[in-house]
């Protein structure tokens, strides 16, 4: 074991993003390349203060103020120690509220919107963090998000506010931002080094992306976990209101109501009705209001190291907002790794606990610390497939992946609602017709009978594939067709058919204790690991996208159609990475109204399709032509 006071700084990456921090002169332990556990989570000091923000998000004429407690080691106050920060910034420290979703059933008022589920749990540094990493040198810091727990402001789903508010806490660290303690008085962070890196899951994932985009100095590495990277992408779709899986009626509105958790809340009520005259429920298209709460052409200012982090079956906050992140980040020249795993919206912590810890160790010891232990030199992209197993790559999509179309041809029958082919050669026919019934029938339950007609849907399927095939990336549709009715809604599914044993996104307990850190009361340091939850059924969605009609030229831009004329429609389906197996077959399904997801018009809307024409563009994986011939 190798004691440092000080440790060289070294490149990576571009000078123009992100380089490791020049290491501070603080008495911290190194071996094999990592901070080692020398300092007491026992004997930890701990402490609050409210940070002054640059914004009036409550518009009372004064500039809020965000909460942050820290907990750091003892010696930071008794031997002059210096350490860099990990902080968790939320809005669901001090809990969340039920509040009922917006109705989602068009033109019947009789139906009120469901309550929000529970989102958060007010607790004091949970987790793992304090455990493990503070004995290693750190400082671990849990930020209330403006108007949430002891912050003032008013909670803004995702906007420049609350972007402000978490890039203050990162000022403060670096002294640049004032504070105050619980009794008032000023407080500066005199044992920070100013370097500081973020971590958290869903919001929680949402505020680093959020903080990193201001490109505010000091921030040197995040961790977003099934972050957002624009916000129309959680509550829209090409045009499209579409909720985030089982927050059906959810919207920016909804959600600042169900954190609004800071004193006084009703000096809040005008931002809140702003919020709901402004986010626009009816045509759903993009506006100044998502402008505002988009990161993606925000990535080139970027200074922090990414560690993106996403589950392939996330339906609350989709596979989209990381896959676009990370590309915009790829495009900015910033340093970044990216996970996929076979979760829904939930953290690889708890599955693959030592892996986890070393990378994300790995990460922090070298963009806040400088210690060069080659993290970036290795595979950027680990990827969980579907028996738990991880592999890696240099990118993702994977090099080689290219993009094959398939047409969506009629069955030979010809009949209306008989599943038709999919193929790489197009076969014209006459048009097919369904009527839109998912107001009451669920896209699952439109799934099934594959091989048999149904008036509410159309299908196309390959044959047995005689290989595995790969889709790797993001499915794309080009549909040639007309609707008659009151859905402007086009859904388009990719399934796998064949019965088998599928991962299902949830996770089950292995009952394996894995200890991680050190123990204090009431906190062990230690998880219960969990493993794959598995399902047998004879299909699985792949992936799935939504389309509103009236945007088919601009997300930005409502065009109502002429009913019953033909139109062309591309859109495209949410990213994935997914291998359908040997003897099972591949599968589009074209619906109209998607239960769990777009707003419900009255049933009876005609879709008119023109096979032949209309097709998917499918990523595949180097190989899966040639399965497809």
């Amino acid at each position: 074991m190798l004691a440092l006071t000080a440790l060289p700084a070294g490149a990576a990456g571009p000078a123009t993003s992100a380089t490791p921090a020049s290491a501070p002169a603080a008495k911290i332990s190194v071996q094999n390349g990592e901070t080692q556990p020398i300092y007491s989570r026992a004997d930890a000091v701990t402490q609050t203060v409210d940070i002054e923000t640059t914004v009036d998000s409550d518009r009372d004429g004064v500039r809020d103020r965000v909460r942050m407690r820290i907990m750091r080691p003892k010696e930071t106050d008794t031997a002059g120690l210096k350490v860099p920060t990990i902080m968790e910034a939320s809005p669901y420290w001090a809990g969340t509220h039920d509040i009922p979703m917006h109705p989602v059933d068009i033109d019947d008022a009789r139906r009120k919107g469901l309550a929000a589920p529970f989102r958060g749990l007010a607790e004091i540094f949970p987790g793992y963090y304090d455990n493990y990493f503070l004995p290693r040198g750190y400082a671990i810091a849990n930020l209330d998000s403006i108007g949430t727990g002891g912050s003032t402001g008013c909670p803004t789903s995702g906007d420049r506010a609350e972007q402000a508010g978490a890039r203050a806490a990162v000022d403060w660290l670096n002294g640049r931002a004032r504070g105050w303690a619980p009794d008032g008085s000023p407080v500066k962070a005199s044992w920070s080094t100013g370097n500081v890196g973020m971590i958290g899951q869903s919001y929680n994932g949402t505020l680093p992306n959020m903080a990193a985009a201001t490109g505010v100095e000091g921030l040197k590495a995040i961790v977003p976990i099934a972050g957002i990277s624009n916000w129309y992408d959680y509550y829209r779709a090409n045009g499209g209101v579409v909720a985030p899986g089982t927050f059906q009626g959810e919207d920016l509105d909804i959600l600042a109501k169900v954190v609004l958790t800071r004193q006084n809340p009703e000096v809040c009520a005008k931002v809140i009705e702003d919020l709901t005259a402004t986010q626009d429920r009816e045509t759903g298209d993009y506006s100044k209001v998502w402008a505002q709460r988009d990161y993606l052409d925000q990535a080139r200012k970027v200074r922090a190291a990414v560690m993106v982090v996403h589950g392939l079956n996330d339906w609350n906050v989709k596979v989209k907002n990381s896959v676009q992140w990370w590309n915009a980040l790829k495009k900015a020249g910033v340093p970044r790794k990216l996970w996929l795993h076979q979760a829904n919206h939930a953290t690889p912590f708890r599955w693959r606990v030592e892996e986890w810890l070393r990378q994300t160790h790995h990460w922090f010891d070298r963009y806040l610390y400088g210690i060069k232990n080659g993290i970036e030199r290795e595979p950027r992209v680990d990827v969980e497939r579907a028996d738990g197993t991880w592999e890696t790559a240099r990118d993702w999509p994977l090099p080689g992946t290219r993009t094959v179309p398939l047409s969506l041809n009629a069955a030979r029958s010809g009949q209306d609602g008989q599943p038709g082919t999919l193929g790489l050669w197009p076969r014209p026919g006459r048009t097919q017709t369904f009527v839109d019934a998912g107001r009451t029938r669920t896209a699952e339950q439109l799934l099934v009978n594959e091989n048999e007609a149904d008036p509410n849907r159309l299908a196309y399927l390959t044959g047995p594939l005689p290989e595995p095939v790969r889709v790797n990336g993001t499915p794309s549709l080009s549909v040639q067709a007309a609707l008659d009715g009151r859905s402007p809604y086009l859904t388009a599914l990719l399934v796998d058919y064949g019965t088998d044993a599928r991962p299902t996104g949830a996770r089950v307990s292995t009952g394996e204790q894995v200890c991680f850190g050190q123990t204090v009361e009431g906190d062990v340091g230690c998880t219960i690991r969990q493993a794959l939850k598995t399902e047998t059924a004879p299909y699985k969605v792949i992936t799935r996208g939504w389309l509103d009609v009236r945007n088919r030229h601009s997300v930005s831009r409502t065009e109502p159609i002429k009913p019953g004329k033909t139109y062309t429609f591309r859109w495209d389906l949410e990213p994935t990475d997914y291998v359908v197996k040997p003897g099972h077959r591949l599968g589009v399904v074209l619906l109209s109204t998607d239960y769990d997801y777009t707003l419900r018009y009255p049933v009876g809307t005609e879709v008119g399709v023109r096979p032949g024409v209309s097709k998917i563009m499918l990523p595949l994986a180097r190989g899966g032509h040639e399965s497809l011939q």
